[in-house]
């Protein structure tokens, strides 16, 4: 089967998805969470790559990121998975492949879409019921976009930055976004797209 070609439109952001081969662990203690979040931040640096959201499970992880060129998602997708995937695999004494095929990326085309994927990926572990509140959650960017912590993965976006004048206005405006039920219907679009592998998640508008 042919692969479905990458599509990049300079400005707009991508949802990346990669999970671990046949459902299985990719981060299973602190340190491997913590040595992911390191490579990520150098390789989206050295590969011009903005981060503005994530958040890393314990069989896969989420990304919304901007690359400044074609190319750039690509590189910093592959410079980490060479660095990490033999160093987990020889600290947990397992061979073989990590992860289960390439990772996704879908180019998300609106506005009220990006705020809903944001939503979508910092409360992953709410509906896994993993924490309560998305910023309980520490390998997210919950904290950062409801609490304020610094975290030197992230470069804000404009639509987050929009949701209020000062800082404590975003976190109050995001914090009450994320306490908001997300309806159903909402959900199973998203869970359809990354599915289907669609490379535009515009579809998912409005419902």
């Amino acid at each position: 089967m042919a692969r479905r070609p990458r599509i990049y439109i300079p400005g707009l952001t991508l949802h990346v998805v990669q999970r671990g081969n046949n459902k299985s662990e990719t981060f299973s203690e602190p340190s491997d969470y913590r040595f992911f979040l390191k490579l990520l931040r150098h390789e989206s640096a050295r590969h011009d790559v903005a981060i503005h959201a994530y958040a890393l499970m314990t069989n896969h992880f989420h990304l919304m990121a901007t690359p400044a060129d074609a190319a750039g998602l690509s590189m910093m997708m592959q410079s980490v998975g060479r660095t990490y995937v033999p160093v987990y695999n020889l600290k947990h004494q397992r061979t073989g492949t990590l992860w289960e095929g390439r990772f996704r990326s879908f180019v998300i085309e609106t506005a009220s879409y990006w705020l809903k994927c944001l939503r979508y990926i910092e409360l992953n572990p709410v509906r896994a019921g993993m924490v309560s509140t998305s910023h309980e959650y520490r390998w997210s960017s919950a904290r950062a976009h409801v609490e304020g912590r610094e975290d030197e993965l992230l470069t804000p976006h404009d639509l987050y930055t929009r949701l209020g004048a000062t800082a404590t206005e975003r976190q109050q405006a995001w914090r009450s976004m994320c306490g908001e039920v997300v309806p159903d219907a909402e959900l199973q679009a998203m869970r359809d797209a990354i599915r289907r592998g669609q490379a535009s998640a515009q579809k998912c508008e409005g419902v």
